[in-house]
């Protein structure tokens, strides 16, 4: 038997050609048909609604919590986000404000006898507004000091008592900032501490760490008022 000759006479696609011609049919995949539209009756699914609900009840007392949905102004949050992020670093950038220095190692502060440590903070943060400052830039120790000793001097008589002494934050010194550091020495340990009440490092757009706020005092510190400063120093040291 020739088995050949029976698979050459079936030809199930012989007609195909013709019919795709004729476009007597369309050749579609249900997967890629469209979803139907459908209308829906708000009256009818507000009743289904309902009718879905009915055994529902409602809880009561403190078993019950309302929550309300987020308000975000047609916006997202991470657009909110970033919104807020550019504000800050414009602020920052501009004004100096928002960022922290008493967070970096080079600000500096301190109080005087029986002075709040927040006094300090306080004046660091302008609570005191600057009456007269003085530029020490380009002095050496020793002229820079005695500029500091007329100056103060010289605020004491006019009655001004925040005054704002810039002195440059030092980085070209190569182990630490001298004048600064001088600055605060004679703030916080000379003749000068009994007219201190406190100091601190100045704001950015007064110049930042390279700057000092002081507060005076209108009077200096009484004997009486440092020797009890210093028991209570030596009290506390004491275990």
């Amino acid at each position: 038997m020739k088995r050949g000759n029976a698979f050459k006479s079936f030809k199930p696609f012989q007609d195909l050609d013709a019919l795709l011609k004729r476009k007597s049919f369309v050749l579609a995949s249900p997967g890629l048909q469209g979803p139907k539209e459908q209308h829906h009756d708000p009256k009818v699914d507000l009743r289904m609604f309902r009718d879905a609900m009915a055994d529902v009840k409602p809880l009561t007392g403190r078993n019950r919590i309302e929550t309300h949905a987020p308000i975000a102004n047609g916006r997202s949050t991470a657009e909110n986000s970033d919104a807020e992020t550019i504000h800050r670093l414009n602020r920052l950038v501009r004004c100096g404000k928002g960022f922290n220095l008493p967070d970096t190692p080079e600000y500096m502060e301190g109080a005087g006898y029986h002075v709040h440590p927040g006094v300090a903070r306080k004046l660091h943060e302008g609570f005191f507004p600057v009456q007269m400052h003085l530029d020490l830039h380009g002095m050496g120790v020793h002229a820079a000091l005695d500029a500091l000793d007329a100056f103060l001097i010289r605020a004491l008589r006019e009655n001004q008592r925040a005054v704002l002494i810039v002195h440059g934050r030092g980085l070209s010194s190569p182990r630490m900032p001298v004048l600064k550091a001088a600055v605060e020495e004679w703030l916080a340990r000379s003749a000068w501490r009994k007219w201190v009440l406190a100091f601190s490092s100045a704001q950015g757009y007064d110049g930042g760490t390279g700057a000092t706020y002081v507060l005076l005092r209108r009077h200096p510190a009484t004997r009486r008022l440092r020797k009890s400063a210093a028991s209570l120093r030596t009290d506390g040291c004491k275990k």
